[in-house]
């Protein structure tokens, strides 16, 4: 016990270090130009100034010819605050590995994790480098629409906490399969559910570790192949040595991390804006540079919009997810997924009690609810202070949004501030991805060592030291396909993959998962039925939606670009020319028209057969209906007669494990 407090205090002294900084304002710091040129920002006006003021002069304004600088974190400081945070997770593990001696150490920690400390950890798990860096993102270059994934990230939480959170606690012991074989035929349903476990764990490991890399690669330095090598091997060492009692408090120190890294940014934010939300709002309305951003965003769709209705655009839906349809799917995909996702399902079998359980719920989800806010008020707050043309100078999908606020509005106060704040930030997105894809490897392998090897092949006759044995060699392999796959995505767009490990669980294993829960026909074919059902119609119809690129659709829309700047043309006077955004605009959509125009998608398509960019609102009622008619197709009689003991079960707890102390 004295050692996990020893963790929390180096932990918070770190985070209150880093926010000290902020009390020595000095003048802004002289960045040089180098291979990644980001827009400076445009100051925002004094508060000071009337609102109608503040309107009058943006609107009178017109976008700044911007000047370049680039984003690029201090090394040495980097570095350090990397070795520092790497230090005590590793030492964390060291002690972790004393009291892994178990399987129920190895995959729940013995159930010995309480609702407080699972509260932190399931918000570390849950709070990845897609949300911190892509949210925020999103929010800035597309305003509302960015907003709509944190709404349902957050709202997911109920789902967990009413309908899956108690039961899977209490009716399971350390997977998905767990829960699935109990009044099943076992051999078959663990092994579709390792399946589908794996599925999702791969599809999201890999969008995160590639993040890891190019992260590594831009701000560091750090070559994209030693950064996934590197990443690799701390979480393989994460989960091999330390098991679920490692990656649990890994996850608790990254959420703390996170917390203040996100709350102190939010707080320089609110201060550029005096603290007037009002006055924030009316800035982002009236910023020439958004008003430009948005004009060109919707002539996309053949819309013309320009000045105050531009920006007031910015703050409405349909700038990203342009389809209701879309939102619908979307909020169905996150909302239930998570309640499907294997590694949060996982960390309910690791606190003693099913009060623990619910409490550990509630307190994820005013950790989770408070980062959303903070990440929403980051986007906007990156929007208005960086210019959505500056952030994609960096990045065109707005991923370093928040690390650029962090550097321009820390060196704001005072040079080695900025680069300090960069740094921090840096090393809580390195630590979130460590601790998100730690928590995947070992989904992944309990799938594989507890469903397959002990179950399936060992027929569950494998002592303790054989499945630990076993938990740690999977966890190898699974750690070494992953820094393999990462290696050979580096060129791969892995954006949609995180919708569809979303799609798949929501698909696949959420029916599944409730229905074994509260139907009593339920049964083994209504298990498989479900699983490969949800699971092979989500990844299919991703395959063929807008998530992938199709170069004649790219190059319809530069199409529609090159006829209204043309138009534009032929309307100025005699012998005038395009002002230079608007030429730069006109000639890039040439030239994407000419790369473009004779290409297919990778399933050799012109343009996308799904409309939806997210499959939730089609494959989730094909998951449940696929279980439904596998169910009544082939009925069971041992299942029904089952379902008393796991009603009472799911209940009561009567048969799950006690907890070990430590």
């Amino acid at each position: 016990m004295t050692f996990k407090k020893i963790i929390i205090a180096a932990t918070l002294t770190l985070s209150i270090a880093a926010a000290a900084f902020a009390a020595e304002p000095t003048k802004a710091p002289v960045v040089t130009d180098s291979a990644a040129a980001v827009t400076a920002p445009t100051a925002p006006v004094a508060p000071a100034i009337s609102a109608q003021s503040a309107t009058t002069q943006a609107v009178a304004a017109t976008p700044a010819q911007p000047k370049k600088r680039e984003l690029k974190a201090n090394k040495v400081i980097t570095l350090s605050m990397f070795a520092i945070i790497i230090g005590i997770t590793l030492a964390v593990v060291v002690w972790a590995a004393r009291q892994t001696k178990s399987a129920a150490d190895f995959y729940a920690a013995g159930g010995g994790i309480t609702g407080t400390q699972n509260g932190w950890a399931i918000a570390g798990d849950y709070m990845s480098a897609a949300s911190f860096l892509g949210i925020s993102g999103l929010i800035s270059l597309y305003g509302y629409d960015g907003f709509m994934y944190s709404v349902g990230w957050l709202v997911a939480y109920i789902t967990v906490l009413l309908i899956v959170a108690e039961p899977c606690r209490n009716a399971g012991k350390y997977t998905l399969g767990d829960i699935l074989s109990f009044r099943t035929n076992p051999k078959p349903v663990r092994a579709v559910a390792a399946i589908s476990t794996v599925a999702v764990s791969t599809f999201y490991l890999t969008a995160q570790m590639v993040g890891a890399g190019k992260l590594m690669a831009l701000l560091v330095g750090v070559p994209y192949k030693t950064a996934i090598v590197g990443v690799g091997i701390l979480m393989v060492g994460y989960v091999v040595f330390g098991g679920m009692t490692a990656t649990t408090w890994v996850q608790i120190i990254k959420a703390g991390l996170l917390m203040s890294g996100a709350t102190l940014l939010s707080i320089l934010v609110l201060a550029k804006a005096g603290f007037n939300p009002v006055y924030f709002f009316q800035t982002i309305v009236n910023s020439p540079e958004i008003q430009d951003h948005v004009s060109k965003l919707v002539l996309k769709d053949g819309i013309t919009l320009t000045g105050i209705d531009a920006g007031q655009r910015f703050l409405e839906p349909g700038l990203f997810l342009k389809n209701p349809l879309d939102q619908i799917s979307l909020g169905m995909a996150l909302v239930l997924g998570t309640a499907g996702m294997p590694h949060i399902l996982m960390r309910f079998f690791t606190v003693p009690t099913a009060q623990a359980a619910r409490k550990s719920v509630i307190i994820a989800m005013f950790i989770i609810g408070a980062f959303y806010v903070l990440t929403t008020l980051l986007g906007f707050g990156a929007a208005v202070n960086l210019t959505p043309q500056g952030i994609m100078q960096v990045d065109k999908g707005g991923n370093m949004a928040t690390l650029i606020l962090a550097q321009q509005l820390g060196a704001d106060i005072a040079p080695i501030f900025g680069d300090l704040f960069l740094a921090f930030l840096c090393s809580v997105a390195f630590a979130t991805i460590l601790a998100v894809v730690s928590g995947l490897v070992l989904a992944a392998s309990a799938a594989i060592a507890h469903d397959i090897y002990v179950n399936v092949i060992k027929d569950g006759h494998a002592d303790q030291h054989e499945q630990v044995m076993a938990a740690r060699i999977t966890s190898l392999v699974v750690g070494v396909v992953g820094i393999v796959i990462g290696l050979m995505a580096e060129k791969a767009n892995v954006a949609h993959l995180v919708a569809l490990a979303f799609a798949v669980a929501a698909s696949g294993n959420l029916p599944v998962v409730v229905l074994s829960l509260f139907w009593r026909k339920f049964n083994t074919a209504g298990v498989i039925g479900g699983i490969v059902v949800g699971t092979v119609a989500s990844i299919g119809l991703v395959m063929v939606s807008p998530n992938m690129t199709y170069p004649k659709v790219v190059a319809a829309g530069a199409q529609k670009v090159i006829t209204a700047m043309e138009a534009k043309q032929a309307l100025l006077p005699a012998g005038a020319q395009l002002d230079e955004l608007d030429a730069k605009a006109l000639t890039t959509a040439k030239s994407d028209y000419e790369k473009n125009k004779e290409g297919t998608s990778m399933m050799g398509l012109d343009k996308p057969l799904f409309k939806l960019k997210n499959p939730g609102i089609l494959s989730i009622p094909l998951g449940f209906l696929a279980a439904i008619f596998g169910t009544l197709l082939f009925p069971n009689k041992r299942s029904e007669e089952m379902f008393d003991e796991i009603y009472v079960r799911q209940n009561t707890g009567i048969g799950m494990a006690k907890a070990i102390d430590h």
